[in-house]
């Protein structure tokens, strides 16, 4: 009893000890570091806002407005209540934050709430405008038209907007005019496999409530009496980027021409998949897209130009501060750039930062700061809450970060250094460049390899070749040609501008045909990411030495990433397509050339580079012309294609995948899956388990699209429901 009592002692003396050192930790310790960073508190706001943004896109069911009312209003109250200084307040100001972009998240679902197309309609009539339009790289173009009537759907049901596919261009239409067409319309894609990028849910904030295919070329009715302000300048705007489109690639024709229009308006539709393949299997995708770099070159262009020559004239550079004049017209040169450029929210990102940067230097302050990056990314995320998910905002702004915390470092570290001298100078650029584009590299490669499960290893060598082009030369050539095409005198311009662009895209093809310049991964789990992303923030943002620990959960995250289950038999495209693992650990496929588009995203989650026409009929299948059987960890596979194949697959088969309706006495199998049954949930991934010994295996579990994406309002489509019953 003594022994016992004492052991007892001891016990309660430990944990006595662990709770002292706990609470000194985290009440001296935490409070002291916390205290040491107050100037970067400030940092934290939008992390924690974009964790109540992630939160309610994480979520299943859609919340009720009220509790994303009221969840700020709980937040608040224990922010008052916490009236000291301390990690309380700190708790629950974060907190408030993370409720406030929860709610704003919820409102924006909300603010964008349109009839979504519950079922395909063919050959639908269609009246409405042309909101945009992008041209094919083969033949035809796309068009956004904003729908004015749909024949056969009441206006409660109509979608506000629809996207088709015209495949045979219509001379002389531009954006503004009515029209009418007849097309074949259908829902929004829904995700190719469980947790893969949801187009539904980009096409809901987009207002795009159908998507489809032209059956003829529509017909102009006339220009249309735009209903509102807004949709007036936004009619004239993109008939402007059509216009400017049009001329540059008259001045230069073929995909250099295509290029130049997308570095200069956005529109990317005529890059053929080839060169866009190159470009990012080379890591030079980002040139294509107008970013961060494209807006810092054009403003920073303007920045110099009206520098030099307001430097030329003594009487006004010595008397007025031309410096901030400068960065007025830089600032209004990037608002032109962007409302050119389209746009996309990589863009507006991107000058947000350069007007924070531009009007800081007129009031004075330090430019290049974190304190802007945030700003720019809390603006950003209150406007477009559901940019968080887009991957172009995640690595845009982690790049940023990562290269402010580095010249942070650098400038605290060294101080200023001195660059006299035109060859320090030429070191310096080159140095930079090459810096830069290391820091960017590393900075995106999680988010790269999260989303497209792929990594360019020559991106360095790419990027240190090409950004020296597009710096000097090609983005110096899309604002002359900005600046002269009024005068009719963008031919010159242009030409320099192709003289690069065919530089960097003959570099893109090069580097992209180099051995080994793309290694595919399988995809990352979520837990994964998260801590990378988190130990990213944590060593980025904090500059006392605690910030070490973030690249404790970056590792934490990096020795996650590899091992997660795969599913051993994918099912799709209502039975056409199905895939199953094979002893090899390669998926083996069979199914029709149109579900080449679902295979291939399955083969880059699977960290497979393989084409899927390489893939496709794969010797895996025993086939006839009823249907197929394959084997997987024991478990026998039946594909039935036609109905007098289901009565024998229902009895030789643990599963079944048709294309018909299964007979009511089908109850041998452990599971059958129809074609209704993919068509109304999506994907079904089947995770197995095999047998030991003589024992039987089991199906470990089933994940389908619509059971991982929850009732959201960009996932419910009441209508399909209803024709399944009553199909039944």
């Amino acid at each position: 009893m003594d022994a016992l009592r004492g052991s007892g002692q001891r016990g309660g003396s430990i944990q006595a000890a662990l709770r002292a050192v706990a609470a000194r930790v985290l009440g001296g310790g935490l409070t002291r570091h916390l205290e040491l960073e107050r100037s970067r508190w400030f940092l934290w706001l939008p992390v924690a806002f974009g964790a109540g943004i992630a939160i309610y896109f994480s979520l299943r069911a859609e919340p009720g407005a009220w509790t994303a009312l009221a969840l700020p209003l709980v937040a608040l109250g224990l922010v008052a209540a916490s009236r000291r200084a301390g990690l309380a307040r700190l708790a629950a100001l974060a907190l408030l934050a993370m409720c406030l972009g929860f709610a704003v998240a919820k409102a924006r679902a909300e603010w964008t709430r349109a009839p979504v197309l519950s079922h395909e309609l063919r050959r639908a009539d269609i009246s409405g405008v042309v909101e945009l339009i992008e041209p094919r790289p083969t033949r035809g173009e796309r068009l956004t038209i904003r729908v004015t009537d749909i024949a056969g759907l009441s206006p409660d049901a109509r979608p506000a907007r629809v996207r088709v596919r015209v495949m045979t261009k219509r001379e002389g239409l531009k954006p503004g005019d009515a029209i009418r067409m007849r097309a074949t319309l259908r829902p929004p894609a829904i995700p190719p496999l469980p947790g893969a990028y949801d187009f539904s849910r980009w096409a809901w904030f987009q207002g795009i409530g159908a998507t489809g295919f032209a059956v003829q070329a529509p017909d102009i009715v006339a220009v249309a009496d735009t209903a509102s302000l807004s949709q007036s300048l936004r009619a004239g705007l993109e008939r402007l980027r059509q216009a400017v489109g049009d001329r540059v690639r008259a001045a230069v024709p073929g995909e250099t021409g295509a290029i130049a229009t997308s570095l200069l308006t956005g529109e990317r539709g005529g890059i053929t998949d080839a060169t866009n393949d190159a470009y990012r299997d080379s890591g030079l995708v980002h040139i294509l897209s107008i970013s961060g770099l494209h807006m810092v070159i054009m403003a920073g262009s303007v920045f110099l130009a009206v520098r030099l020559v307001l430097a030329a004239f003594p009487a006004v550079a010595l008397r007025h501060a031309t410096k901030k004049w400068a960065a007025a017209a830089a600032l209004a040169g990037g608002f032109g750039y962007l409302l050119i450029s389209g746009g996309s929210i990589p863009t507006i990102r991107a000058f947000i930062m350069i007007a924070i940067m531009f009007v800081a230097v007129m009031l004075d302050r330090q430019a290049l700061a974190m304190r802007n990056v945030a700003i720019a990314a809390l603006v950003v995320l209150v406007a477009m809450p559901e940019s968080l998910l887009d991957a172009g905002f995640q690595m845009s702004f982690a790049a940023v970060v990562c290269l402010i915390a580095a010249y942070e470092a650098i400038r605290d570290g060294a101080g200023e250094r001195d660059r006299s001298g035109w060859l320090r100078t030429v070191l310096f650029f080159f140095g930079g460049i090459l810096g830069s584009t290391i820091i960017a590299s590393l900075a995106v490669t999680p988010f790269g390899l999260f989303h497209f499960q792929r990594s360019q290893q020559y991106a360095l060598l790419a990027n240190l070749i090409a950004i020296p082009i597009c710096n000097l030369v090609v983005m110096p050539g899309a604002l002359l040609t900005l600046v002269l095409m009024p005068l009719g005198l963008e031919a010159l311009p242009l030409k320099l501008m192709a003289f690069g662009i065919d530089a960097m895209t003959a570099t893109a093809y090069w580097v992209a045909s180099l051995p080994g310049a793309v290694a595919y991964i399988p995809e990352i789990p979520q837990t994964s990411f998260a801590l990378m992303v988190a130990g990213g923030l944590w060593l980025t943002l904090w500059q006392t030495r605690w910030r070490a620990l973030g690249l404790a959960a970056i590792g934490g995250g990096i020795l996650l990433a590899g091992g997660g289950a795969r599913p051993d038999i994918l099912a799709g495209r209502g039975g056409e397509l199905v895939a199953v693992r094979g002893t090899d650990g390669r998926l083996a496929a069979r199914g029709t050339r149109g579900g080449s588009f679902e295979l291939t995203r399955w083969l880059g989650s699977d960290g497979d580079g393989r084409a899927a026409r390489d893939v496709l009929r794969s010797r895996a299948f025993r086939c006839d012309g009823t249907g197929c059987t394959a084997t997987v960890k024991g478990f026998r596979v039946a594909i039935a294609r036609h109905p007098s194949a289901i009565v024998e697959d229902c009895v030789k088969s643990e599963i079944v995948i048709t294309e018909t309706r299964p007979p009511r006495g089908c109850i041998a199998p452990l599971i059958v899956i129809d074609r209704w049954a993919l068509r109304r949930e999506g994907t079904h991934t089947l995770y197995l388990e095999a047998g030991e010994g003589n024992s039987p295996g089991r199906i470990a579990r089933i994940e389908t699209v619509e059971n991982r994406r929850g009732l959201r309002p960009w996932t419910q489509r009441p209508d399909a429901t209803r024709r399944e019953r009553h199909a039944e």
